[in-house]
């Protein structure tokens, strides 16, 4: 059985959970031998019905917002629809990103035919810290550079961030479909993990019943300068935030900070 999940917020309306990296939101047939669904497991846990009023690609972590009745269902589906949220992300990218970009670069929904019609698709990104490691990830370098990313979208296409991250050149890592195989497994063996690096880290939504903007947070905390590369991991890790790997890979990697981010 999966373990609980950590909930962000909760009232009689809305249930704000940390989604980790590696589940799928609900059931599907497009991957049948998953186990871990936020869905099955949340009703389980909170042991009522809950409502998807919208979703995180299965390899990304973060904050996840589900209604717990059909009005509130209904109300938080239209915010989504209507671009009435505001979503913050945070990947780690190849290379060195821009510092301050937008992305107006329309997109065809995935496996559409090739006389589909393009949807419009704007993304903001700015470079919140950047590294540049000795080791050589691909032959043709000396050095292996890597950016995090601050990611803001305004529309809602499918797989939006990781398409206009590829449209950059700066594929996010682990990025199996959207970026570079030999260069996911180096820094997944550096890394000890295989994931794709990409963090839903806040999330603002009108409440479904006040209108009041609801902001929810991964709990993701950003380090300071003495963090960056100190290798410091919790002696606890039972008391490790739920975006722990996350926190580690701040710890673990010789960051340079450019800039600092906006609260």
């Amino acid at each position: 059985m999966p373990p609980p999940l950590h909930i962000l917020w909760r009232d009689e309306h809305l249930v704000a959970v940390y989604k980790p990296a590696g589940w799928l939101v609900h059931r599907t047939g497009l991957d049948a031998g998953e186990t871990r669904f936020v869905m099955q497991t949340l009703r389980d846990q909170l042991d009522q019905h809950v409502f998807p009023v919208h979703r995180l690609d299965k390899g990304t972590c973060g904050v996840l917002v589900m209604a717990l009745h059909s009005d509130a269902a209904r109300a938080l589906s239209q915010a989504f629809e209507h671009g009435a949220t505001h979503k913050r992300y945070l990947a780690m990218v190849r290379g060195w990103a821009p510092g301050a970009i937008e992305v107006d670069h329309a997109l065809k929904p995935d496996d559409a035919p090739a006389d589909a019609a393009v949807q419009d698709a704007h993304t903001r990104f700015r470079r919140l810290a950047q590294l540049t490691l000795p080791e050589a990830s691909d032959a043709r370098f000396a050095t292996t550079r890597a950016s995090l990313v601050e990611a803001i979208p305004t529309t809602g296409r499918r797989h939006q961030i990781r398409r206009h991250l590829k449209h950059l050149a700066h594929p996010i890592i682990g990025d199996a479909t959207h970026g570079k195989g030999p260069l996911n497994r180096w820094w997944a063996e550096r890394l000890g993990q295989q994931r794709l690096w990409l963090h839903a880290w806040q999330l603002t939504v009108p409440h479904p019943v006040t209108g009041a903007a609801m902001k929810f947070d991964s709990g993701l905390r950003w380090p300071g300068p003495a963090d960056w590369g100190s290798g410091h991991r919790p002696t606890d890790e039972s008391t490790a935030p739920p975006c722990a790997d996350w926190q580690r890979l701040f710890v673990q990697l010789p960051w340079q900070e450019t800039p600092a981010p906006a609260p």
